[in-house]
């Protein structure tokens, strides 16, 4: 047993200032360790199991002379009782460091989880769509809340709201805070079931998405007004409405078309190659191009040092509101997705090709999943007539048809 040293006052302790271990007494081996740099802690040197050990206590004066010693004092009582201190804080050391990496907040899962996941996205855009629903409707709720805390009551104040007002907007974020929820179960971070579940769960508490509000369809140009609206885009300037005309007679996503670069384009072989990358359903996509699609490519002025076909006036590419914007001044109540509903109906109602022909035309993914193991082609040289076709159509403009009234929505079907 180390010898106990006189013991110092509160006055003596504090005026120690020599770099070094001051035994202070009234605990055997408990020193006041002052460093060259002059910062000072309590040390108690104490034989645990067998073993010497130096144990901090603290530093001072933040630790007074009296806590010190009353610390030294409980430390060699577990010590003399067989248990061992040091090994003791250093577990809980380590559980309050364990609960604490545990307790991530919903927020944090969320940007953890997008950054595992954006690799496997289209484009960057999916993955900025999925931290705008879930910053805007499940943070202010859940946001701060540990994931392991996140319950059913939570989930219900987040959807309940918007469930039949805005039926699609909750649904997604439903199965995004499902998918955060999973993720953070896998991770460890919470245990149990998911509570944003919705087969056998929240399916029994909230009515169906598709029978809670009738799907509004994108709206449309008829098939019969449309060679009257062409004619009067034709009589448009800007690149806006030669991207719109382009779309059009591609029965291209808007997207795709704001997006294309002349490097995808062989005007020879009459073919657009749309990357997978720039595809909704993540794979390559040919477009036939009709002798109308190739004059207007053929006549379109190109900016220097820029590969983009359709380039904004200050910047890489038009913005997502440009085409629309060409048909609001047109005054024109559609939008320029609901071109493929016209194309689907043009191809449905005055033309003899077979469905897969226009679905394949619209890139559209085939639902049955025996078909797509065995559909190898892309119907391209069908698809070649029948675009072919539909430009003639374009250029057509029926009789009595005009482009202002134009009805607000057709038949077509969802997902177009």
């Amino acid at each position: 047993m180390p010898k106990i040293a006189k013991e110092l006052g509160a006055l003596e302790v504090g005026r120690l200032k020599d770099a070094g271990l001051h035994a202070v007494g009234g605990v055997a081996g408990l020193h006041l360790q002052v460093t060259p740099a002059g910062s000072r802690s309590w040390i108690l040197r104490a034989v645990v199991g067998g073993k010497r050990r130096d144990v901090g206590l603290g530093a001072f004066p933040a630790i007074g002379l009296a806590d010190a010693r009353r610390l030294a004092r409980e430390f060699r009582e577990r010590a003399a009782a067989g248990v061992d201190p040091v090994a003791e804080r250093e577990a809980a050391k380590q559980a309050l460091i364990a609960a604490q990496e545990a307790r991530v907040t919903f927020d944090e899962a969320s940007r953890q989880f997008i950054r595992a996941k954006e690799s496997e996205w289209r484009n960057a855009k999916h993955g900025a769509q999925w931290t705008a629903t879930l910053t805007n409707y499940a943070s202010p709720v859940i946001g701060k809340l540990a994931v392991g805390d996140v319950e059913l009551s939570h989930i219900l104040r987040i959807l309940e709201p918007i469930w039949a007002t805005k039926t699609e907007t909750a649904s997604r974020v439903r199965g995004r805070i499902e998918s955060v929820l999973d993720w953070a179960i896998v991770r460890g971070y919470r245990k149990g079931d998911n509570p944003a579940r919705w087969r056998g769960h929240l399916d029994k508490i909230l009515s169906k998405p598709s029978k809670t509000k009738e799907v509004e369809h994108h709206t449309a140009v008829p098939v019969d007004d449309l060679g009257a609206f062409i004619e009067s885009l034709r009589k448009r300037e800007g690149i806006a409405a030669k991207a719109l005309e382009f779309l059009i007679l591609t029965a291209a996503r808007s997207g795709e078309v704001r997006e294309a670069v002349w490097s995808e384009i062989d005007l020879n072989k009459k073919v657009w190659v749309i990357p997978k990358e720039r595809m909704k359903a993540g794979r390559e996509h040919r477009v036939p191009l009709s002798e109308s699609a190739i004059k207007l490519l053929q006549a379109l002025p190109r900016k220097e040092g820029s590969d983009v076909v359709f380039p904004a006036p200050r910047a890489n590419f038009l913005s997502d509101m440009s085409l629309s914007a060409v048909m609001r001044r047109m005054q024109v109540d559609a939008v320029p997705h609901g071109f493929r509903s016209t194309f689907r109906d043009w191809a449905a109602e005055r033309t003899n090709y077979p469905r897969d022909v226009a679905e394949m035309a619209l890139a559209h993914a085939i639902g049955n999943k025996v078909e797509a193991a065995y559909r190898r082609g892309d119907l391209f040289d069908k698809r070649t007539r029948m675009m072919e076709e539909w430009a003639k159509f374009c250029d057509k403009p029926q009789v009595g048809a005009s482009v202002v009234p134009i009805r607000a929505k057709t038949k077509a079907s969802a997902g177009k």
